[in-house]
C-alpha cells in the first residue's frame, strides 16, 4: 500500500514517504532564499536533521540553524531564537521536530519583526489582531513526531520562565504555509516518545469529540482520528520501522490539531500546568489524566461515546471505551498516577490556578472550578 498524497486542508501539506526531499523547492515556492532550520537539542545532531540541512545546502540556501529549545519552551528561548534569526539574516523558518521545535519554530517567525512583547499575542478575545500581519516570516512545518499537531495548527505554547504558566500565542497566519510529512523521519523515534506523542494525538481526538461545541467537521475528523491511533499505535509502538503505521500516525496527528480547533477540554487544562512546573512529556501526562477525566465528564458525554465505541470496535458503549482507554495506556507502560512522574501535592494551589486560567477549560463538556480541578488533580497524584 502507497500512502502518500497532496492535501491543501487545513493548508498545502506533501505527505509520503521520501517527501523530506521536497523541503528546498517548498522554501523556493514561499520566496525563501536563507532559511532558518529550528528544532529541539536532542534533534540538533541526529541524521534526520542533517539530511534536511544537506538538501538545503545543496540547493543554495544555507545550513542555518538554531536549537536551544527546550522541551517546554520559553520566551528565553525565543529571544534567542530571534537574535539568531536577524543575526544571521534569515527570511522564513523551517520549524522542525516534534511540539517544541515546531511551536518555537512557528513563533520566532511570528515574532521577528513584531515590536510588542510576545504575551500581548495570547489567545484572548481579538489580541492577535496587535499583531502586524504583514512583517510575519514564512513557515514551512517538517514534524518528525506524531503527535502534538502543530504542524498544522495556527498557535503555539510558551512558558513563561518567570511564572511558569503555558501561554497559547495565536495568530492565523503562525498556520505553517507548506508542511511536509515524512513518516520516514519518524522510524528513529524511542518507544516512549511513539507512545507519548501518539497518545496526545488521541487525546486531541477524544477531547475534540467530547467538547460540546458545534463544529461537525471536527467532530468527524475526530472520530476517524481516535480509530487510526488505535489501530495503529500498538505496531508503530511494537515495531518502529512499520512505516505503514508510522504514516497513519502522522496523519492522526495532525486530524487531532485539526479537530480540536471545536476545543480541547480538562485533559489539557490538567496538564498544562502539569507541564510548566514539573516539567513532563506532554503526550504522556494527558494519557495519565485522560481516565480520570472521562470519569469526570462520563454523565455528559456517553451518549455520544455509546454510538463511537461501534466504530472503534469496542464493546459495551461509553463504559467499554473508558475501560479500553486503560488498557490502552497499560499496554504503552503509561503511569497510572502523576507521583510516578514527579508531580508533588505541594504545588496543588499553583496547579489549580493553572489550570484554571487556561484556555481548554472552555472546551470542557461540564463546568470547570477551581474545587473540581482540586477533586481531579488530587485523584490523579
Amino acid at each position: 500500500m502507497s500512502i502518500t498524497g497532496n492535501w491543501s486542508y487545513p493548508t498545502a501539506i506533501k505527505f509520503g514517504v521520501g517527501r523530506i526531499s521536497e523541503l528546498a523547492g517548498a522554501c523556493k515556492d514561499l520566496g525563501i532564499n536563507r532559511p532558518l532550520l529550528v528544532t529541539d537539542k536532542g534533534l540538533a545532531n541526529l541524521p534526520i536533521t542533517e539530511r534536511a540541512l544537506d538538501i538545503l545546502e545543496a540547493e543554495g540556501l544555507g545550513r542555518g540553524l538554531f536549537s536551544d529549545v527546550d522541551p517546554n519552551p520559553s520566551e528565553l528561548n525565543l529571544a534567542a531564537g530571534v537574535d539568531a534569526y536577524k543575526e544571521g539574516g534569515h527570511d522564513g523558518v523551517i520549524a522542525f521536530g516534534g511540539g517544541s521545535g515546531l511551536d518555537l519554530g512557528k513563533m520566532v517567525a511570528f515574532h521577528a519583526n513584531q515590536t510588542r512583547p510576545i504575551w500581548d499575542f495570547e489567545d484572548v478575545g481579538d489580541w492577535w489582531t496587535r499583531a502586524d500581519a504583514d512583517v510575519i516570516a514564512p513557515i514551512i512545518a517538517v514534524p518528525t513526531t506524531a503527535g502534538t499537531g502543530s504542524e498544522v495548527g495556527r498557535a503555539s505554547i510558551i512558558t513563561n520562565s518567570q511564572t511558569h504558566v503555558k501561554k497559547i500565542i495565536f495568530h492565523p497566519k503562525v498556520l505553517p504555509s507548506v508542511v511536509i510529512c515524512d513518516p520516514e523521519l519518524t522510524v528513529g523515534m524511542p518507544k516512549f516518545i511513539t507512545a507519548g506523542t501518539g497518545l496526545d494525538a488521541f487525546a486531541h481526538c477524544v477531547e475534540a469529540y467530547s467538547s460540546p461545541h458545534y463544529h461537525p467537521m471536527s467532530q468527524g475528523i475526530a472520530l476517524e482520528g481516535m480509530r487510526l491511533v488505535i489501530n495503529n499505535l500498538p505496531r508503530a509502538y511494537a515495531d518502529g520501522t512499520d512505516l505503514e503505521a508510522r504514516a497513519h500516525m502522522m496523519s492522526a496527528a495532525a486530524m487531532g490539531a485539526t479537530a480540536f480547533q471545536k476545543g480541547l477540554g480538562a485533559i489539557h487544562a490538567l496538564s498544562h500546568p502539569i507541564g510548566a512546573i514539573f516539567n513532563t512529556h506532554h503526550g504522556t501526562t494527558n494519557a495519565v489524566c485522560m481516565p480520570e477525566v472521562l470519569k469526570f465528564n462520563a454523565d455528559v458525554i456517553r451518549d455520544r461515546f455509546n454510538l463511537a465505541a461501534g466504530y472503534l470496535g469496542i464493546d459495551g458503549g461509553f463504559e467499554g471505551f473508558q475501560s479500553f482507554v486503560q488498557d490502552f495506556n497499560d499496554g504503552f507502560n503509561i503511569p497510572r498516577k502523576l507521583s510516578e512522574m514527579g508531580v508533588t501535592v505541594d504545588k496543588m494551589d499553583a496547579l489549580v490556578e493553572g489550570a484554571i486560567s487556561d484556555p481548554s477549560c472552555g472546551g470542557n463538556p461540564v463546568e470547570l472550578t477551581r474545587e473540581n480541578l482540586r477533586h481531579l488533580f488530587n485523584a490523579l497524584i
